[in-house]
C-alpha cells in the first residue's frame, strides 16, 4: 500500500517535469510543492510503524524525496529535522545510542551502524541531502569537518550501483528517486569547491584557493559552473600580480560560457590596472553591449534542475566576486573614458544615450546592483562638458539650461557649507541631507554658468561670456563656511569647498580672459590674479595674468608669473576631476614656447 501511494506521488512528479531532472522552479513552484505535501503524508503514515528493515529503505528513499523539494523551496530547517528523524530511527533499528550533536561524530556512527548492509547507500543519499543544506547556508566549515570529499569516494567506484542492481534482482518494488543521487553529488562537489575558492580568496588565501579551483575546472558540471572555476582562478592570479595570467583565466571562462559577464568585467578591470586605455574601452564596449542583451537581466546561476547551483552559492563572498555594475553604469564609465582618453566624438554619444535611456520608460539596468549613477544634473553637466570639447556650444548651452531651470529656483539666499567631520551625526543626518542637496544645487547651478561661459568663448562672444562668468561667480559667493579656516579642505579632492573653489578659480579665470579680448586689461588682471589665489593649479589664469602683465609692460613679473606657472606639480589626475571642472582646451590659448622664447630674448633680471 504505501509503495503504490509512493509510486502515484512520484509519477505525477515525473509527468509534470517531464521527466529526468529537467524541472524549472519558478515555473512550477505550485507542482512542487504539491508534490513535497503528497510525500509528507505517506511519510506520516510509514513512521507511524516502528523501524522495520523491511519498510525502512522505502521510509528512508521518502524521506530523501520529501528533503529534496523542501530543500528546493529553501525549508532548509524542516528537511533538516526530517533528516535528524530518519537518521534517529535508523539507530533505533540498529540499536545503537543515540550520539552527540557534533556533525561528523553523529554521521559518521550513523554510517558505521548499517554497515554494508541495502541500508547503506540509502544513508549517503541523506547525507548528501546534509551536505547540500550545509552548502545552501554557508556552513563551509562543518563541510570540510566531515570530510565529505573522501566519504563519496565510493560513487566513482559504482558502488551504489552494484548495491541497487543486487536489490532488484531480489524485488522490483525498489522506490525511486527524484534525482539521482550522482548528480547531486557531482553539483555538490563544484559547488563546494566554488563556494571554498571564494570564501579563500576574500581571506587573502590566493595560492590555496587556485589550486582546488583548478581542479575543479576538469570535474564534471554545468558550463556555468565550469567558467566560475576559471573566473576564480583568474581572480587569485590577479590578487597574487599576475595580470597576464589572470586575463587567459578569464579567456577561458568566457569560451566555457558566453553568458559569464563577470569574466567580462574583471578582463576590463585588468587592462584598467595594466594603464591599456584601448583594451580598457573596448572591454567597456563589449560589457555594455552584452548586459544589453535579454539573458543578461537572468540570474547567471538559473537552471532547470530540482537543486539549482543558485539555491547552493548563496555566500557573501561570492556574490560580491561575481557583482557586475548595471548596463547603466558602464555606459557611464564608457562615455567618461572615452572623453577623458581624446575620443570625445564617441564620449557624446554615448552620453546622449545615457541621458536617452534615462527618460525612456524602458530603464534597462537602472535598478540592478552596483554602484549608483551620479544624479541626472551632474550627467547632464558632465554631456554638456562633453559637447563642448566636441566644439557643439549650442548643445552644451540647452543641457545648461536645463540645469538652471531645474535648481535655480530652489536655491536660497545663502548655503553654508560644512566640513565633513562636522556633518550627520545619527540625529541631524535629515538635516544634514537637506543641506547637502542646496550646495549640490548651488554647485550644479554654477557649473551650468560656467560652461555656458566656455560656450561663448568658444563662440568668441566676449561679452556674453563676461556675463555668464560673473553669473556662475556670483552665485557662487552665497556659500558661507562655518569655519574660517579653510585652507585644508581646499586640497581634499571631491569636498564641496575643493569644488567650490575650483568653481570661482575657473569662473574668474574665464572672465579675465575674456577681458583681454577686449582690452580691458585692469579688469583682466585683477580677474586672473584673484583666479590664481582661488585654484593656483588653474593654468590659463597663470598664463594669462603673464600675459596680461607683459602686455602692460611689466615684463619681469609677466616671466615670474609664467616661470611660476610651469613650475606647478598637478594634486590630481584628469580623470579624478568631474569632467566639467577641466580646463578648456577651445577659445583663446597661448603657446608656451612662444612665451618662453620671450622670457630668452628678455635676458637676465637688471639686478643680475
Amino acid at each position: 500500500m504505501y509503495l503504490v501511494t509512493f509510486q502515484f506521488a512520484f509519477t505525477s512528479f515525473f509527468q509534470q517535469r517531464g521527466g529526468g531532472d529537467a524541472l524549472s522552479p519558478d515555473q512550477n513552484k505550485p507542482h512542487l510543492r504539491w508534490c513535497s505535501s503528497e510525500f509528507h503524508k505517506l511519510l506520516k503514515k510509514i513512521q507511524g510503524i516502528p523501524p522495520l528493515a523491511d519498510y525502512l529503505q522505502l521510509e528512508l528513499t521518502v524521506v530523501y524525496n520529501v528533503c529534496l523539494c523542501s530543500t528546493a523551496q529553501s525549508q532548509f530547517s524542516e528537511a533538516e529535522l526530517l533528516l535528524t528523524q530518519a537518521t534517529e530511527r535508523v539507530l533505533q533499528m540498529t540499536g545503537d545510542a543515540p550520539v552527540a550533536s557534533d556533525p561528523p561524530v553523529f554521521w559518521r556512527t550513523v554510517i558505521n551502524s548499517v554497515g554494508d548492509t541495502a541500508l547503506n547507500p540509502c544513508v549517503l543519499y541523506l547525507l548528501c541531502l546534509q551536505w547540500a543544506i550545509w552548502l545552501s547556508t554557508c556552513q563551509l566549515k562543518i563541510i570540510q569537518e566531515c570530510q565529505l570529499f573522501s566519504v563519496f569516494e565510493t560513487l566513482s567506484t559504482g558502488v551504489w550501483d552494484e548495491g541497487r542492481s543486487e536489490l532488484r534482482e531480489k524485488s522490483s518494488d525498489i522506490p525511486l528517486l527524484v534525482m539521482d543521487p550522482r548528480r547531486l553529488i557531482e553539483l555538490l562537489q563544484i559547488c563546494t569547491i566554488i563556494a571554498q575558492g571564494a570564501e579563500s580568496l576574500s581571506e587573502g588565501r590566493s595560492s590555496e584557493a587556485l589550486s582546488g579551483l583548478q581542479t575543479a575546472s576538469s570535474l564534471p558540471a554545468p558550463r556555468t559552473l565550469i567558467a566560475y572555476t576559471h573566473l576564480l582562478s583568474g581572480s587569485c592570479l590577479a590578487h597574487m600580480s599576475c595580470p597576464q595570467m589572470a586575463l587567459q583565466c578569464y579567456r577561458k571562462a568566457l569560451e566555457t560560457d558566453s553568458r559569464c559577464v563577470c569574466a567580462l568585467y574583471q578582463s576590463m578591470l585588468i587592462y584598467r590596472q595594466l594603464g591599456n586605455t584601448q583594451a580598457e574601452i573596448q572591454g567597456l564596449r563589449l560589457l555594455h553591449s552584452t548586459l544589453m542583451l535579454p539573458f543578461a537581466t537572468e540570474p547567471a546561476l538559473a537552471d532547470t534542475r530540482l537543486l539549482s547551483p543558485s539555491l547552493l552559492l548563496r555566500s557573501q563572498s561570492l556574490s560580491s566576486l561575481l557583482s557586475v555594475p548595471s548596463a547603466l553604469s558602464v555606459l557611464h564609465n564608457l562615455a567618461l573614458k572615452c572623453v577623458h582618453h581624446g575620443r570625445v566624438s564617441d564620449g557624446v554619444e554615448y552620453y546622449l544615450d545615457l541621458l536617452a535611456v534615462l527618460h525612456s520608460e524602458d530603464q534597462h539596468g537602472v535598478h540592478a546592483e552596483g554602484p549608483p549613477l551620479p544624479s541626472l544634473p551632474e550627467l547632464y553637466l558632465q554631456a554638456g562638458a562633453a559637447l563642448l570639447m566636441a566644439r557643439r556650444p549650442a548643445d552644451c548651452m540647452a543641457l545648461c539650461d536645463e540645469v538652471i531651470t531645474t535648481t535655480l529656483e530652489l536655491l536660497p539666499e545663502k548655503v553654508v557649507l560644512a566640513e565633513p567631520e562636522e556633518k550627520c551625526e545619527a540625529e541631524t543626518r535629515a538635516l544634514c541631507a537637506e543641506g547637502d542637496d542646496r550646495v549640490a544645487m548651488l554647485l550644479w547651478a554654477g557649473a551650468a554658468y560656467l560652461l555656458q561661459g566656455h560656450c561663448h568663448t568658444q563662440l568668441k562672444d566676449w561679452k556674453q561670456a563676461v556675463t555668464h562668468y560673473t553669473r556662475c561667480f556670483n552665485l557662487l559667493v552665497k556659500a558661507r563656511f562655518k569655519k574660517g579656516s579653510n585652507a585644508d579642505m581646499v586640497g581634499k579632492q571631491g569636498t564641496d569647498l575643493c569644488i567650490l573653489q575650483k568653481l570661482k578659480g575657473l569662473s574668474l579665470a574665464g572672465r579675465g580672459i575674456s577681458f583681454t579680448q577686449t582690452d580691458q586689461l585692469r579688469e583682466a588682471l585683477r580677474d586672473l590674479q584673484l583666479s590664481m589665489q582661488a585654484f593656483p593649479e588653474c593654468v590659463s589664469a597663470g598664463l594669462w595674468c603673464g600675459e596680461v602683465l607683459w602686455r602692460l609692460g611689466r615684463r619681469w613679473e609677466a616671466a615670474a608669473c609664467w616661470e611660476k606657472t610651469w613650475s606647478f606639480t598637478p594634486q590630481f589626475s584628469v580623470e579624478s576631476l568631474s569632467v566639467y571642472l577641466q580646463e578648456p582646451q577651445s577659445g583663446p590659448l597661448l603657446d608656451s614656447s612662444e612665451l618662453r622664447r620671450r622670457i630668452q630674448e628678455l635676458g637676465p633680471p637688471l639686478s643680475a
